[in-house]
This record gives structure tokens, sequence and C-alpha cells, in this order.
């Protein structure tokens, strides 16, 4: 009899110890610089929360910081092929969210804890959709800045008399904001005219044309530049409130003798000037597998508005992989650009675009950075600060935070 209450106590214990257990867990976030990490993404993989907190589910948590602030969180799906048959939160993809590091700062402690009430959906700050009503654009915007690039409508020929704007590019465009609040659809119910001026939230002023644009990829092969058309296909896989995440598809193009098509999956973060882009390239055709394909990321040479008079300053950061430009214009104050590729083997242009080089490998994604600032926002009012935010941006790619996980005690 004794044995059996024994045996019975214990397993008593042991299930008030689990349901103890799966109700809060802690996430733990070291940072291995000195430097203020200002909005810093922390993604902690749900198969950890599913594995302390047994059974959570994304609209029944809350995200709380050492003191005891409820955060914006977002949970993805980015694979939507998974399943969770059972109702039990096993098919989620990352939870995330986002924290102000100090300068000197060297750690960060939250806690995540399972609620019996549904958390509603938190105001986005960031943005991507496929825009049909111009062109086949894509667009996308974090609260810092806003981008675009073009679609096959826009790369179709004109029927005669039509007046249809025609443009081929794989180059990809900035727009300039002045607001933290999302402006893509507001400004493209203005009409085309209205967001090529400032009437207060920022404005169109980047020129692609048949560039690079800000961040647009290439092949260079025997000395030439080889580029892809506009963008053939687009999916959306995360859309806020914290993370964007999209894919544009580029048919096959050639290539000193190869085709070469490409994947770009765009990570778009709440809070930064920068996007994180992986392009992943497929090679065909003569030498297709041989060592030394050479892939590009650049910059347009000339990216300001016509009539602006702009003189441009570019650089390239060889220790940081980053390309830089700092632009002065006429009447439209000055805005910087960078492209920032980790591991980049050096620099090159062709007459449209400055760009810095990586070799890759067919299959195999390329990571590079992508960002932007105005000195009209009122953050980045200098060619000193724009130089000091790419360098920052280098030095948080180059060491990122390290999470664990715990059962909180």
């Amino acid at each position: 009899m004794k044995q059996r209450l024994l045996v019975a106590a214990t397993a008593a214990a042991a299930l008030l110890s689990s349901a103890a257990h799966a109700q809060r867990m802690t996430v733990t976030v070291t940072n291995p610089l000195d430097a203020a990490r200002p909005a810093e993404t922390i993604t902690v993989p749900w198969s950890d929360v599913n594995r302390v907190l047994p059974g959570a589910l994304l609209q029944k948590i809350t995200v709380r910081d050492a003191a005891g602030n409820a955060l914006p969180y977002q949970v993805t799906n980015v694979a939507p092929e998974a399943k969770d048959p059972k109702n039990e939160g096993i098919a989620y993809g990352e939870l995330i969210f986002q924290h102000d590091f100090k300068a000197g700062e060297k750690s960060a402690t939250f806690t995540v804890e399972k609620t019996d009430t549904v958390t509603p959906p938190f105001p986005s700050k960031v943005f991507a959709r496929y825009v049909p009503e111009r062109l086949d654009d894509f667009a996308w915007e974090n609260d810092k800045v806003a981008h675009r690039t073009y679609g096959p409508a826009l790369a179709a020929p004109a029927p005669a008399g039509s007046g249809k704007e025609v443009l081929v590019t794989s180059g990809l465009d900035i727009w300039f904001k002045r607001v933290p609040y999302p402006v893509i659809d507001r400004w493209y119910n203005k009409g085309h005219d209205h967001y090529h001026h400032d009437e207060g939230e920022g404005m169109d002023m980047y020129n692609v044309g048949r560039s690079l644009g800000a961040g647009g990829t290439g092949i260079w092969e025997g000395g030439k530049l080889y580029t892809g058309r506009n963008y053939a296909s687009w999916k959306v896989l995360a859309n806020g409130p914290v993370r964007a995440i999209f894919e544009l598809r580029y048919d096959a193009w050639e290539a000193g003798g190869k085709q070469v098509a490409e994947v770009k999956r765009f990570t778009v973060d709440a809070g930064t000037w920068f996007d994180r882009i992986d392009s992943t390239f497929t090679i065909t055709g003569a030498s297709a597998g041989a060592p030394g394909v050479t892939a590009v990321v650049g910059l347009n040479k000339t990216p300001a508005d016509k009539g602006q008079d702009a003189a441009v300053a570019t650089d390239f950061v060889r220790k940081d992989g980053a390309l830089r430009q700092w632009v002065t214009q006429k009447s439209n104050d000055a805005f910087g650009t960078a492209v920032i590729l980790p591991g980049a083997t050096g620099q090159g242009a062709d007459t449209a675009s400055d760009f810095v080089t990586a070799s890759i490998a067919s299959g195999k994604p390329l990571t590079y950075y992508v960002g932007g600032a105005w000195s009209r926002a009122g953050e980045i009012r200098s060619k000193q600060d724009w130089e000091r935010a790419v360098a920052l941006e280098a030095a948080r790619r180059a060491a990122p935070v390290k999470v664990s996980v715990a059962a909180a005690k």
C-alpha cells in the first residue's frame, strides 16, 4: 500500500511539475557587440517554444521583457505545407519580437507565457504586396523606408497609341519616407505623378532605369554584366507585424553561354534601414558547373531625379563588404544608399552601375543587405551619419545575437 501511495504521489508531483513547466518559458539573448542595437529582431524556432510550452498557440501567448512589459510579437508559418492535425501548435516557423539593446547591454531576458485569452494582432510596421493596379509592381516597406520593383506588365510592349510605360529591368527602387506609418497603399492611390513629389510623407525620387537600382543583381562574365528581366512571379510568406518575407522569381537569362535563373527571398524587419536578400541562382548551360561564376550586387551610378544636379560620392569598404553612396541633390536634399555583401571579393562597374562581387554556386543562396535613408526624414542627416549606420549594420550582421530558451523557474 505504501509503495502504491508513493508511486501515485510521485506521478502527481510529476504532473504538477509538468503543468507548471508548460506555462512559461525564459528567452535569454546575448549581444556580442558593445554598440547599441536598436530594433534587434529576435527569432526563436517554434520547435523550441513547443518543446518548453507544449500546445502553445500563436494567438494565446504573451511575450514580456524583463520589466514585465508586453511586447509585440509575430509567429511565422513560412512552410505552408506543414500540418498540425491535432491543433497542438507544432506547424509554426518562428516566434519573432524585438528589443532595443543599449550601448554596452550584453544580455536581455524575456518570458513567453501561455494565456487563456486571445492576444489581438499588433499594428504592423512592415508590409509587402503585389500591385496589379500599377503594371505588376511589387512594393514593400517598414517604418523607415519603402521599396518597389517591376513586374511583367511593365516590360510588355506598348500597344500602338496606348502611351503605356515600358521598362525592362530587374533593378530595385527606393521610396524615401518621412513618416513611420505605412504609405504604399496611400501613395498608389494618389496616382503616379503625386508620389514623385514630397507632400509631407516622402517621395519616389530614386532613378532605376536599366541599372541595378538599389541592390539589383547580375552575373559578371568576360568583362560584361548580364542581368535578368522584370520579375516573373511572386509569393508572400509572412506579412508583419514585425517581419515581412516574400520571394520574387526571375526567368532565366543568358549570361556568357550560361542560362541563369534566380529566386530572391526578401526579409524586411521593422526599425531598420536595411533589408536582407537571399538570392539563389540556378545555372545551366555551357560550363555551368565550373567554379568561378561571379555574381554582382550593385547601385545605380546616377540615382537622383532629373534636374537635381546631384553629386554622388561612392566608396567600397572591403572589410565590411559594403558599397556606400551619398547623393547630394539640388532641391530634394541628400540621401544615402548601400549594399552590404559579407565576404565580397571585390568591386567593379559598368556604364550604369557600381557593384560588389562574389563567387557563387548554383542552388546556394547569396546573402546580402540593401538599405537607404533620406536626410529629410531627420535621422540620417549627413554622409558621416550614413557611414556610421552602414558600419553598424555590417557589424550587427557579422556578430548576430545568440538566443537560448529554458523553462521559467
